[in-house]
């Protein structure tokens, strides 16, 4: 049997330090509030013992003397706790606090011939000291738990929120926006002491400059590379195209296809890293555009429409990811391959080894391929699947099948149905 669980907010730091706050304000008021209670009521008590154990001196005096015992003194009085006298029968002098005829009253007796000389003190009054500096000590604490609260709380506050925003740029950085900053105040001028917060956030901000500089060096690298390497692939493009036919000849050409390729997929990384592409959208039916990407690709792929379906997006970028997808089975798994049009769903499968586990765990690499049987990529052409994937807002999963297999599964943004063309013949 499972235990239930409590609820998110529990886990939240003010929840935490609102209860830890709680608590130890409770204790300190039950401590305090014990010792005060214990001090004032013992000298209470002592007041009121020697009030009555005087006026039992008194009372013994006259005794003695043979004269009238004073007001609210006697030999065996009634009220009188059976206990104190026993005490005093027994030859001891002793005191005790008993309500006589409902109203509080502090005994004090001593033995008289075999009887019990007592006298009572009206003790009410401070029994009612006692409760009202109770029911002080409780309204106080109350008080101050709730006092307490609301200031901890406050400061505890302010302390969160700083660190939920520091947790926010933390995750917009992750999902690419460089320029995200914490930017909190307290980091800015040197000479202000800092907190823990403050110190986590300055970090945090130094640590996204330092990656978006490094990143915009790469970037800038990439494309100026790209660019270099156009002019004079274009000029060696045309110069291998005048060679003579021969096996020679065709190496050469497939050399030089390869580097354009590559130019040309580095050049639209990089384009796809500044985020600056315009994106075309339009109504397409995804049946139709599959095959067509599919018959262009030139491979012997299977298309399966279970179920088509217009959707809003751009044709050309759609067509390089499902081509990308479709050349990476063929080119890195085992036909047959398979293209399964399912509603907004397109899924690409092979039937070879599976994706590597880096893919799977961490998504694809640039420039990072595992070859198998002397088959050589550059690992680009996933990367632009998921870069151009993300640029018309689709989601691209990779995983293997169950039954063996690399399994790409693209999932598109679906249409409002009544922005779909009627098909034609419906009503």
């Amino acid at each position: 049997m499972r235990r239930p669980r409590l609820p998110a907010w529990t886990a939240t730091l003010t929840w935490k330090s609102a209860c830890f706050i709680a608590v130890m304000c409770c204790a300190l008021a039950a401590v305090l509030g014990a010792l005060v209670h214990v001090e004032v009521t013992r000298q209470t008590v002592d007041t009121a013992r020697d009030k009555a154990l005087s006026k039992l001196t008194d009372a013994a005096r006259a005794y003695e003397a043979g004269e009238a015992l004073p007001p609210g003194s006697g030999i065996d009085p009634d009220g009188l706790p059976p206990s104190l006298r026993r005490l005093a029968v027994g030859g001891l002098r002793g005191t005790m606090v008993a309500d006589y005829q409902g109203i509080p009253t502090m005994w004090a007796a001593a033995p008289a011939d075999g009887h019990a000389l007592a006298s009572a003190v009206d003790y009410s009054q401070s029994a009612r000291t006692i409760s009202g500096l109770d029911n002080a000590i409780i309204g106080s604490a109350v008080l101050a738990i709730g006092g307490t609260l609301l200031v901890g709380a406050f400061a505890v506050t302010r302390v969160t929120r700083r660190l939920h925003l520091a947790a926010t740029v933390a995750r917009r950085i992750s999902q690419g926006d460089l320029d995200a900053r914490v930017a909190d105040p307290r980091t800015k001028d040197p000479s202000r002491p800092q907190d823990e917060v403050a110190t986590v956030a300055g970090a945090l901000d130094t640590m996204a400059s330092t990656l978006q500089a490094k990143l915009l060096v790469e970037q800038r690298f990439t494309a100026d590379v790209a660019h270099e390497l156009r002019t004079p692939l274009t000029g060696l493009t045309a110069a291998a195209e005048l060679l003579p036919e021969g096996r020679p000849t065709e190496l050469v050409r497939e050399r030089v296809r390869t580097m354009r390729q590559l130019t040309e997929d580095l050049l639209e990384i990089s384009r796809l890293d500044t985020g600056r592409e315009q994106i075309e959208t339009d109504l397409h039916p995804l049946g139709p555009l599959a095959e067509r990407t599919v018959r262009a690709s030139g491979t012997d792929t299977r298309v399966v429409v279970v179920r088509d379906l217009y959707v809003e997006t751009d044709r050309r970028r759609l067509e390089r990811v499902l081509g990308n997808l479709v050349g990476n089975a063929h080119q890195h798994g085992r036909t047959p391959v398979v293209v399964t049009v399912d509603g907004p769903v397109v899924t690409v499968r092979d039937h070879g080894d599976g994706y590597p586990d880096y893919l799977l765990a961490h998504g694809p690499q640039r420039f990072r391929t595992e070859p198998k049987a002397g088959v050589k990529g550059h690992g680009l052409g996933l990367t632009i699947a998921v870069g151009q994937a993300a640029a018309i807002g689709a989601g691209l999963a990779f995983r293997n099948a169950p039954d063996g297999g690399a399994l790409a599964v693209l999932t598109l943004p679906a249409p409002d149905p009544r922005d779909a063309p009627v098909p034609p013949g419906a009503d």
